[in-house]
């Protein structure tokens, strides 16, 4: 017997040598984009004017490294203090990297299941035996006290290489876990930054607003006093006064907004909208940065965290196939006790006191309707589907960079033609406020020439504050910069690797 068992325990530790390969597919990273470019026409090496300082040029710079803090090329020290404090305050944020760890756990906790379990019982008994029974003990004595204590030990024999595919699985979900969490990085920064320089574009509408109000209330008054004056109509005064109230109508709906993106800031920062930041934001505060980085799509597909994160998804699934196909295949395990039982406590492991037993036993599934066969199926229709997800996310990534490139390039022509715009009805205005002060014009003249340096006002104003929310769009669309971090964010294993 005890020749047979030992015959078992190395005929099973043999099964687990032989184990160098698990069944099912080997996950291969997918292959990068076939393409160099990502519109169907190169890229302008430089967008927006030449020369000035209100449309400063930007250069689109192919394979440019991506600052991981990259609100810091604005210049704001009032953004870069924003950013850091939604960082460490934003619950978003608090509740991605909790789940980072729950993720991290659970796969130390799956990987445990690679080695023995090994668990010590122990066991203290007093009785008195009945005369009718036979004695328990050799003494025969029938009022006793018993000690026992052994180690269990039981080891699953990962033969076909289940066990691993399953953490294999459970890493790669939780892969994809730490890159969610970047992805909520990337979001609250590029929504703190987008929400500050709407700030700051609403103040230079409003501003622009108010000073059409004013012009407009001294145009009114002007008019009325030469109506009095006999100078002019009724039907000027009457003008004069629709445009004064038209114009005011403009500015309770800029306030609004500017109320609303103050208490989204505050939530961003993790505060109450009581306390949302008071301080008024300029845009002449922030520095539109010269040199734009622009990934090539090959790079792209190792930067974005979305896409990362879908390549993590197809890893575990094509884990999980191998994990229906090992359990269609026969399980092996060998459980081993030792210890021992005696009447004295100091007397427990002595000679002739100690006991062992080693079983190796095998399963295998005979019948199951087809059950374990389904399950198999049903993986491999589930890797299908995360490589169709994968492939689907990555033509999303470069759609969303090139329509990001495009607008830059849209945008900077833009704002040169708001420029070109503003300036020219300025001058308009100037022209036609002289020829009314000399009585050369009507005051419906001087009305219109306001309405348009207005509305050329702000344009101007939305003109820049787009330039600066393209340059965040490119950021975000690239990635973020993320592996050139190392904070909590790139997950319990340290710094996440490209």
């Amino acid at each position: 017997m005890r020749s047979l068992t030992l015959r078992l325990v190395a005929g099973t530790i043999g099964l687990a040598a032989l184990a160098g390969c698990a069944v099912g597919p080997n996950f291969h990273r997918p292959a990068a984009p076939a393409t160099d470019r990502y519109t169907p026409a190169p890229l302008p090496a430089q967008v927006g004017a030449a020369t000035g300082t209100d449309s400063p040029p930007q250069r689109l710079v192919m394979g440019a490294p991506v600052d991981g803090r990259w609100w810091t090329l604005f210049g704001s020290p009032e953004l870069d203090a924003l950013e850091d404090e939604a960082l460490s305050r934003n619950a978003d944020i608090e509740a991605a990297r909790a789940a980072l760890r729950t993720a991290h756990e659970t796969y130390l906790v799956q990987r445990a299941s690679l080695a023995p379990a090994v668990q010590f019982a122990g066991n203290a008994q007093r009785a008195k035996n009945s005369v009718t029974i036979a004695p328990p003990l050799n003494s025969g004595v029938e009022t006793y006290t018993l000690y026992d204590g052994q180690l269990n030990v039981t080891y699953v024999l990962d033969v076909f290489g289940g066990e691993r595919r399953q953490t294999e699985s459970v890493a790669a979900q939780a892969e994809s876990q730490r890159f969610q969490t970047e992805a909520v990085y990337l979001t609250l920064t590029t929504n703190v930054a987008n929400t500050v320089l709407t700030l700051a574009g609403l103040n230079a509408q409003l501003q622009a607003t108010d000073k059409i109000i004013g012009a407009d209330r001294r145009t009114f008054d002007i008019t009325s006093r030469q109506k009095a004056l006999g100078e002019v109509s009724g039907a000027d005064v009457a003008a004069a006064r629709t445009t004064l109230e038209q114009a005011e109508q403009l500015a309770p709906p800029i306030r609004k907004q500017i109320d609303q993106q103050r208490d989204l800031l505050a939530a961003l920062l993790g505060r109450p909208p009581a306390q949302a930041p008071t301080g008024s934001l300029d845009l002449a505060g922030f520095t539109l940065p010269r040199d734009l980085p622009v990934s090539l799509p090959a790079e792209l597909v190792r930067q974005r965290p979305d896409v990362r994160a879908a390549e993590a998804n197809v890893h575990a699934a094509s884990a999980q196939v191998g994990v229906a196909v090992a359990a269609r295949l026969p399980s092996f395990t060998l459980d081993g006790a030792a210890g021992g039982a005696s009447a004295q406590l100091g007397d427990l492991l002595t000679t002739g006191n100690n006991l062992w037993s080693v079983t190796g036993s095998i399963a295998q599934t005979v019948f199951d309707a087809g059950a374990l066969r389904h399950k198999q199926k049903a993986a491999e229709a589930a890797l299908a589907q995360a490589k169709a997800q994968y492939r689907s996310t990555v033509l999303g990534a470069l759609q969303n960079t090139a329509d990001v490139l495009q607008g830059i390039v849209a945008d900077a022509d833009i704002m040169n033609h708001a420029l070109a715009t503003e300036d020219a009805a300025g001058r308009s205005l100037r022209i036609a406020q002289a020829q009314f002060e000399h009585g050369q014009t009507g005051a419906l003249a001087v009305l219109n020439a306001e309405v348009a340096y207005g509305q050329a006002e702000t344009a101007l104003a939305q003109a820049r504050t787009a330039r600066y929310a393209d340059t965040v769009a490119l950021m975000q669309a690239l990635g973020g910069g993320w592996w050139a971090r190392n904070d909590l964010a790139a997950g319990p294993k340290g710094r996440a690797d490209r």
